[in-house]
Parts: C-alpha cells; structure tokens; sequence
C-alpha cells in the first residue's frame, strides 16, 4: 500500500468566509495554522486542518476604527471567543472518491469547543508534490454558540438581524511530506 502524505503551506492557503444579514454582508479571509492530508493508493484517506481564530480579517470595512471594532467582536465570546479557543479544527472522518477530483467528505468540525459532524465536497488535485484542495461550506453558526443577533433566539431584531449560516471557502495548498513511504 502506498502512501503518500501532504503538509498544508499556511503562507498559501486561506479561508475566505462570507456572513450574512438583513441589510447586506460582510466578508473576509481566516488563516490556516496548519494541517494535513494522506492518501493511500492515491485516494484520499485522512486529514485535518486548524484554522486560527486570531487571524480574521474583514475585507468590506475600509473604515480603520470600524474595521477593528467589527474584528474585536467576531473575537469576542457572541462569535468565535478566539482568546479561550483560537483554534477551530476539521477533521476528515471518511473520504469517498468521486468524479474529476472530487471527494464527498465527512468529517468533525470543532469551534468554541463544540464538536458537530459536516459534509462537504471537497476537489482535490494532486501533482507529484502539491496538493490543492478547494470546497465551500456553509455552516449554520448556532450550532457554535454563536447567537447574536440571530431570529432563532431573538425576537423583535427588524434589520439588526444577521442570519445564521454562513459560507466558508476553503482554499489549501499542500506539499508532499518528506515522510512519505
């Protein structure tokens, strides 16, 4: 059996995430602090990646002060609390192959130390010693702790409302191990 191992390049991969609310969105990019993928017989086989909850930009604000106010506050506890968890993590529970690179995946998500089962579709494309691997999820925020402002726990919020999914696109780049047998 062969396999071969693939560790993600943070400075080259990014999630860019979209969020939604009565009056408009908002969007931005989060980090990648690391990760991993293995194949085995070139099929995918496993992996995880951790997203850093520190590294969130938003990318429609221009505004310095406004911008840092709306950062501070995907921070706080009403989202992503990313001073008790900077970390999110997705890991890959079962890979089934599909047609041109496509993989339908289940795996755990985590954030806020809440740990919740997705699907996902992912596309991979492997050369000899990169792997790129593209999906979008979208995710619905409540299942998190993340309620603010939103019509399943509030009444009465008229414009103010912000809806709970929201869209991640996951863009990875990795590179083969050197531990690869």
């Amino acid at each position: 059996m062969n396999t071969q191992n693939f560790k993600i390049n943070n400075e080259k991969s990014i999630v860019e995430w979209t969020g939604r609310k009565i009056t408009g969105a908002h969007n931005g990019t989060i980090g990648i602090k690391e990760g991993t993928f293995s194949f085995k017989d070139n099929q995918l086989s496993s992996g995880t990646f951790i997203i850093d909850t520190r590294s969130i930009k938003i990318l429609d604000i221009e505004d310095a002060e406004t911008n840092a106010q709306f950062a501070g506050h995907l921070a706080s506890d009403d989202f992503f609390n990313s001073d008790q968890y900077p970390e999110s993590i997705f890991q890959i529970k079962h890979a089934e192959p599909g047609d041109d690179h496509l993989y339908y995946v289940t795996g755990d998500l985590t954030i806020k130390g809440i740990t919740h089962p997705v699907d996902a579709v992912l596309k991979i494309a492997t050369q000899e010693n990169t792997a790129t691997v593209q999906s979008k999820i979208v995710l619905d925020r409540t299942k998190y702790n993340m309620k603010f402002r939103s019509g399943n726990f509030f009444t009465d919020l008229g414009d103010t409302l912000i809806y709970n999914n929201f869209d991640l696109n996951i863009n990875l780049v990795a590179e083969a191990a050197e531990n690869n047998f």
